[in-house]
């Protein structure tokens, strides 16, 4: 991707159903796998809060990813579930694990965003990429004492 597409409200451009190709790269070992799957946001406005004390996830998007995660050539079903709320700034989105926990925020005004997550010994460093209305890309490198991963995710708009 080489011109970046900017997004004013990153919640109501991820709204809707995406396809999903991810490669992932052991750096290390050498082994590749794919995901490959569809990604669906939705609204979060009927949602329970997690706790009594949480409130709800107004404005909010349920990210739901399933699909099949070929690795050394076993084919497996996965699927995960993460949180997009609206940021502390208009057209940003704080990103939670599906209980709840930070993950990472996401601005995606000037078409590309960094952020980083630590998760116990290992750190991720993620990058994102808008190519247009209906394209975008995450790029993940995992490491940590047991990991070297780069893991590239395309999107890409259904319908």
């Amino acid at each position: 991707m080489g011109e970046f597409w900017p997004v004013s409200d990153v919640l109501a451009y991820l709204a809707g159903s995406w396809r999903v190709e991810r490669s992932v790269r052991d750096l290390t070992g050498g082994d590749t796998g794919t995901f490959t799957g569809t990604t669906v946001f939705t609204p979060l406005d009927e949602s329970e809060p997690l706790d009594e004390s949480e409130p709800l996830d107004e404005g909010g998007l349920l990210h739901l990813e399933t699909g099949t995660f070929t690795w050394r050539g076993v084919a497996r079903p996965a699927e995960r579930t993460l949180r997009f709320l609206p940021g502390p700034t208009p057209g940003t989105a704080d990103v939670r694990f599906a209980d709840g926990r930070p993950f990472h925020d996401l601005d995606l005004t000037t078409g590309r965003h960094g952020a980083d997550h630590p998760c116990a010994a290992d750190h991720y460093r993620g990058e994102f990429t808008v190519a247009d209305a209906d394209r975008w890309r995450t790029v993940w490198r995992v490491g940590g004492p047991a990991k070297d991963l780069l893991l590239t995710t395309d999107y890409t708009r259904v319908g």
